[in-house]
């Protein structure tokens, strides 16, 4: 199942998942002027980092909304990232956060799970109901898919809705993430998680303990560290013996670069160094 091998991935490579949220001006302006066209601006940049990483890092989120903004370039940029990941066996998460019912789903779901947009994993968001996942599930149950919910999330507007009471105990996440792992039950793989995983912040650590132990066989896909605020000491508190998270960063590793005078020469190294600075600064906790 695509959840072990990303769970043997984690505990060979460590935690990373390096985040492609790449907008177009991160990009060294020099590197930019060796390519005629948007897409392979991006595509190139994105070849570099991959290239230079992917010993390091467990995984790779690829967000959409950076390609979209850019249009059909863009979004050429994104299906050749994709198709490169694939191409050199990596596992890959389309942050997509889908989330709508029936016919409109699967079509999102055969949209991210084949085709020029294919991906191992991708986000959805279930708060309009959790029949929002059911046209994913054949896909799942191939055993070659699976999908990252949001459960609670990392941003202030958490409070919002996640936050809110509920009668019988708890907040609204705590029962969009019951309702999580119980579907996922069917989706269990030899690791012990489901291939159906959560999107848990991590910048709340004093609830972590908690979360883990409820959510006991959800593999967690984890926002929030280093520009967020969230510590690798918090992180640590979300994994179980070592593993059952991959935590997601992408200025830090894009732009590393810029840390450092005259470091645009050396970009995809720089991104390299910061991954596996930040691979050690978690294990030290484990």
């Amino acid at each position: 199942m695509i959840i072990d091998k990303l769970f043997e991935t984690v505990a060979q490579k460590g935690h990373v998942c390096v985040g492609l949220d790449t907008d177009i001006t991160y990009l060294p302006s020099l590197f930019r002027a060796k390519f005629s066209s948007i897409s392979e601006q991006l595509f190139q940049f994105n070849r570099e980092i991959i290239d230079a990483t992917h010993d390091v890092a467990a995984c790779y989120k690829v967000q959409i909304a950076y390609y979209e903004a850019l249009g059909m370039e863009g979004l050429l940029a994104y299906k050749n990232t994709l198709a490169y990941l694939r191409s050199k066996k990596l596992i890959t998460i389309a942050d997509v956060k889908r989330g709508d019912i029936a016919k409109t789903a699967e079509m999102y779901a055969q949209a991210h799970f084949s085709g020029d947009f294919e991906a191992d994993f991708i986000t959805l968001n279930p708060y309009m109901g959790m029949d929002t996942i059911t046209p994913y599930l054949p896909y799942i149950e191939s055993g070659k898919k699976g999908v990252f919910v949001l459960i609670r999330t990392s941003n202030e507007g958490a409070k919002d809705i996640e936050y809110l009471p509920l009668e019988q105990g708890g907040s609204v996440y705590h029962e969009v993430g019951k309702k999580i792992q119980q579907l996922g039950e069917s989706f269990i793989g030899k690791s012990g998680y489901s291939a159906i995983g959560g999107v848990m912040g991590c910048t709340h650590a004093d609830e972590a303990r908690e979360v883990r132990q409820m959510l006991n066989s959800t593999f967690f896909l984890i926002p929030g560290y280093g520009a967020q605020g969230g510590k690798a000491e918090d992180i640590a508190l979300y994994l179980r013996e070592g593993n059952g998270g991959i935590i997601n960063a992408s200025r830090s590793i894009l732009l590393a670069y810029r840390k450092v005078e005259n470091g645009e020469t050396d970009f995809a190294q720089l991104s390299r160094l910061e991954a596996i600075r930040m691979r050690d600064d978690i294990r030290n906790y484990q």
